[in-house]
């Protein structure tokens, strides 16, 4: 029988997965697991592959969201501009914070936050943008940024996704104020459980999340504002520090998955949305009645998902609190289909994966 493909794959390559255990049984045998040097060592690690001035770590990308919210001042009374597609966080963070999140519709190409939808929302209570860098894709950052420059509103930049993503050579996180990565296990950079971060070009910012990641305290028992508990652990460190070196490499074979797929899926009735300078956290597609095709691929062995089936403003706690109709991204959020994607994917898999979907969408065509 065929093994079915699946959307994730994390196994590792042998020499890592060696070095890995070696590393974490290192750490363990030390028994020093909260923050430490490990930690820090990672993380000026990462400040030198983003680019980044300062990075601090931290439990994960969404606690990323709301230490960096609440580092650079944001809180109630405020509102903060978020795409209406993406995953929850991006706007739960907003709330978390006591802030309102405004959410606005995505540009139908690269279904990232559109900069003509975000300036129609701003009010005189904006002080906030947060793009999302979504499924690997990079915004649409100097019109976003521009933007921001000319009203006064500070960026937070959402790329839980996008780890290693540029545009014009530029690299995503270094557009803004601040931004917010997640090492969840199947990103590109995954850990071993959860784990985020925060970079930003300000060391105000840094210190004050490095303050808020703690309860607030500088030095021990001495609390100095209401914070939370999140750190990046030593044994996190060290996995994502063994992972890093990697990450280019896996990043470019999902380039190279993402442009067999686009060529082999230029001959079925299905759209591609625009990827400049993207990592392929996921490959998405759009498709009509796309719960039936994912139905039929499901059924055929190959792993296929909704990301994201609603629309942000269609869930309970984010009721009414859209500027206009979002109608792009109801409209993706009823067509978008991901396809398997990860570096150890094969090159006959992809082929697989388009001969079942043109088998299931010639099904419906029926």
């Amino acid at each position: 029988m065929t093994p079915p493909i699946r959307l994730f794959d994390i196994t590792l390559p042998h020499e890592l997965q060696l070095e890995l255990e070696a590393r974490v049984l290192e750490t363990l045998r030390t028994g020093a697991f909260i923050l430490g040097e490990r930690v820090a060592a990672f993380e000026r690690t990462f400040a030198a592959y983003s680019g980044a001035a300062h990075a601090v770590g931290v439990a994960s990308g969404t606690d990323a969201l709301v230490l960096a919210l609440r580092a650079l001042g944001i809180g109630p009374g405020d509102e903060v501009i978020v795409p209406a597609l993406s995953f929850y966080a991006s706007a739960e963070a907003v709330l978390l914070v006591g802030a309102e999140p405004v959410l606005v519709d995505v540009d139908p190409h690269t279904l990232t936050l559109c900069p003509e939808a975000a300036a129609a929302a701003l009010t005189p209570r904006t002080k906030a943008l947060l793009p999302v860098h979504l499924y690997g894709v990079p915004a649409d950052m100097p019109a976003l940024a521009a933007l921001a420059a000319q009203h006064g509103l500070k960026i937070i930049e959402d790329a839980a996704q996008a780890v290693g993503a540029t545009l014009n050579g530029q690299p995503v996180g270094s557009w803004g104020d601040a931004c917010c990565y997640s090492f969840y296990p199947t990103k590109n950079l995954g850990g071993a459980g959860d784990g985020g971060l925060v970079t930003t070009p300000h060391e105000a910012v840094a210190a004050r999340v490095r303050l808020l990641r703690v309860h607030g305290t500088t030095r021990p028992y001495y609390h100095e504002a209401v914070g939370y508990t999140s750190r990046l652990d030593a044994l996190q460190a060290v996995v994502l520090s063994a992972k890093l070196p990697y990450l280019e490499a896996w990043n470019a074979r999902r380039r190279e998955l993402a442009r067999r797929y686009d060529a082999a899926l230029r001959a079925l009735p299905v759209r591609l949305p625009r990827h400049q300078g993207g990592v392929y956290h996921l490959y998405v597609v759009r498709v009509p009645e796309r719960d039936r095709v994912m139905a039929a691929l499901n059924s055929a062995g190959v792993e296929a998902r909704a990301y994201y089936p609603h629309a942000l403003p269609d869930l309970p706690p984010l009721a009414g609190r859209a500027s206009g109709p979002c109608l792009e991204a109801r409209r993706a959020a009823a067509e978008l289909l991901a396809l398997p994607m990860h570096p150890n994917l094969r090159d006959d898999e992809v082929d697989r994966v388009v001969q079942a979907l043109g088998r299931a969408l010639l099904t419906l065509s029926r």
